[in-house]
């Protein structure tokens, strides 16, 4: 049986659509149903049910499955041998995160993982709103919501915190900020309630909603562009905020929020040394850039 076309029947498996399964493995949506065709030919028995939704496995199929997978185990065992190394990593590797993480860190740090592994295609989904892992649509996701259940590694990635800012602009010309109780008559940048996609958004309401909300968006960098052109006061994140001049901490020492970052990765890639690799890149550059994300910016060294 063609492991090449084995490769094909793991990733559409795991992707439920030809689309998904072809743009994971590089090439066109009707490579991939060709492939499977060949494979379901030689195999003797249809291996997916084919509906509007998608491709599910068969019962054929899903007595592949772990066989399949074993081979690709077995194959990544030999890509990390002496002699072998993870310099010939190959493949895609797809991560989801939060925009603000996502768009002002990974985005730098992945080059150094592109760097290490030459071979690697990093695709990087920095995006206000939840990376649905259940459909594949990521490998690797860092989130704000640990999930309860389901086939996942899960780690702790790292905390971070989030203050409350404003541009000396806005600031200007208006009633002093001296407590809490003077940020009521001032005027807030925030995100869109009904909109909002973790709980852990909810930052107004902790620390006692503003008569005024000036300006919403769903993106946490336009809230920050926003809050740096004087629109009013926003709760961001500091590693974020620390590369933005125009922005100075509102109440320092007395608004804080603390929320962690969750990375998770479904079970049945866990062992592939391309994830593996990623994973671990990801855990090291979060330990790393701990000033940083706990808003001590002055001791990180380098900004964001």
């Amino acid at each position: 049986m063609d492991w090449d076309n084995l490769r094909y029947f793991l990733e559409l498996s795991r992707a439920g659509t030809l689309t998904a399964a072809a743009r994971r493995l590089g090439v066109d949506h009707t490579t991939v149903a060709r492939r499977i065709q060949a494979l379901e030919k030689s195999h003797g028995a249809a291996l997916f049910v084919r509906a509007a939704s998608g491709y599910s496995l068969s019962e054929s199929g899903r007595r592949l499955l772990p066989q399949v997978e074993a081979m690709e185990s077995a194959f990544s065992g030999i890509e990390t041998r002496p002699g072998g190394g993870e310099d010939n990593l190959s493949g895609l590797v797809r991560i989801g995160a939060t925009e603000g993480y996502g768009s002002v860190l990974l985005a730098g740090q992945l080059a150094e993982l592109t760097a290490r592994h030459p071979h690697l295609q990093v695709d990087l989904l920095a995006v206000p709103r939840m990376v649905n892992l259940s459909r594949r649509e990521a490998d690797i996701v860092i989130t704000l919501d640990r999930p309860e259940r389901g086939p996942y590694i899960i780690t702790r990635l790292t905390d971070y915190v989030l203050r409350l800012y404003a541009s000396e602009r806005y600031l200007a010309g208006r009633a002093p900020i001296r407590s809490r109780d003077d940020l009521r008559e001032h005027s807030f940048v925030g995100y869109i309630d009904d909109l909002l996609y973790s709980k852990e958004l909810h930052y107004l309401e902790e620390l006692g909603r503003p008569r005024h909300v000036a300006l919403r968006s769903t993106s946490i960098l336009a809230q920050q562009r926003a809050a740096a052109a004087g629109a009013g006061l926003a709760i961001l994140p500091a590693f974020a905020a620390a590369g933005e001049p125009a922005l100075r901490e509102v109440l320092p020492g007395e608004v804080e929020f603390v929320r962690t970052f969750w990375m998770l990765m479904p079970v049945e890639i866990k062992d592939l040394s391309r994830m593996r690799a990623a994973w671990n890149f990801l855990r090291e550059t979060a330990a790393q850039q701990q000033a940083l994300l706990m808003g001590r910016a002055a001791d990180a060294g380098m900004a964001p």
